[in-house]
């Protein structure tokens, strides 16, 4: 049952992250560095923020608490976070040149693999036996359906001509798209490795519950991202001389774009304030806590393809294309059900690895 529960809470926040980027499409009359700045500010300053807050002991402070997790880890963490922040540009422009579903599908599909594998192999986990062996079965069938997305989005763009493609998607460009999708991927993963640095664990020894242990984590690698994505943004406003368009809007598109920044900064932020307690019900050392990484982006992936449809990105694509899409995403539901079963019938026969820690 916690398990569920935990699940349950990861699909919430995952669900709100794909959903994130609708608000922006409301933002009116400033250039892409613009909203992109300040729904950051939003998204990965002040939600995490008071995210972190969350887990501060009654009489302590914030500071206090991060400071506890030493010098060292702190930087660590926070400097995954930049890497990830050039992740997080190439993401967008993966979904400005593939579209919402498709840029998010193979960009969060690439970062599921290496997010998820890369912390097992530092923890020294062996990949070929027991859990290591569950977890790498898992992430090939979640890689595997990520594939199948990635076909159906290169049918999609075989039987669209180029005025349907230009409709649905103004800026498409297949083969530009793919390589910025991958390099989102692989440097996107770099905000699990943040996660996994240590923090959480420091925050356990300082006694702040296990329910938001996860949270000052990830105000620090948000905190490393925002630094990357304000230089590039600012850098972009002095090229563009953009900066103007902060404040010389009307009041009301002022107030409009901000509001709807703000939803968005929000939604975004939802997915991680959702792993973080999710996890909280899984068993430590389990499957279902190393996975949870890969959870959360075939969750993304599987929420983001819906929007794709609702936003008629898929209109015109043909059945074939559809079906690819369909058998993708039952695909990625069923990783993450082989992982649930797994656990369920290791659990109880191998009660020591759940006193082992990531």
């Amino acid at each position: 049952m916690n398990t569920l529960i935990g699940l349950l809470i990861i699909a919430i926040g995952s669900f709100g992250q794909s959903s994130s980027y609708v608000p922006i499409k409301k933002v009116k009359n400033w250039a892409w560095e613009c909203f992109w700045l300040t729904q950051g500010i939003f998204a990965w300053l002040l939600f995490p923020l008071l995210g972190a807050l969350m887990a501060v002991p009654e009489g302590g402070s914030l500071l206090g608490v991060i400071g506890g997790a030493g010098g060292g880890t702190v930087l660590k963490t926070v400097g995954f976070g930049v890497l990830w922040g050039v992740g997080g540009l190439t993401f967008g422009l993966s979904m400005r040149y593939l579209g919402v579903a498709m840029g998010q599908s193979i960009a969060l599909g690439t970062c599921s693999a290496f997010g998820t594998l890369i912390p097992a192999l530092i923890a020294g986990e062996n990949l070929f036996t027991g859990k290591g062996l569950v977890l790498l079965i898992a992430v090939s069938i979640a890689i595997a359906g990520i594939a199948v997305i990635g076909y159906a989005g290169a049918l999609k763009s075989q039987n669209m001509s180029e005025e349907e493609k230009k409709k649905a998607i103004k800026d498409f460009a297949l083969k530009k798209g793919l390589l910025i999708a991958l390099l989102a991927g692989v440097m996107s993963a770099c905000f699990n490795l943040g996660l996994e640095s240590g923090v959480k664990e420091q925050m356990q020894s300082l006694n702040v519950p296990d329910l938001y242990a996860g949270l000052p984590a990830t105000l620090l690698v948000t905190l490393g991202g925002f630094l990357t994505n304000a230089a590039y943004c600012l850098y972009q406003n002095f090229r563009n001389k953009t900066g103007k368009q902060y404040f010389s809007v009307p009041k009301k598109i002022l107030f409009n774009n901000l509001l709807f920044c703000a939803l968005a900064g929000a939604l975004w932020y939802s997915q991680f304030f959702g792993k973080s307690i999710g996890e909280s019900f899984f068993d430590k050392g389990g499957v279902m806590l190393a996975f949870s990484w890969s959870i959360l982006m075939s969750l993304n992936v599987l929420f983001s393809n819906v929007w794709g449809i609702l936003l008629k990105e898929w209109k015109g694509a043909g059945r074939k294309s559809v079906t690819a899409l369909v058998a993708g995403l039952l695909v990625l539901v069923l990783s993450i059900i082989f992982t649930g079963v797994s656990q369920q019938g290791k659990t109880p026969a191998e009660p020591a690895p759940v006193e082992q820690t990531q």
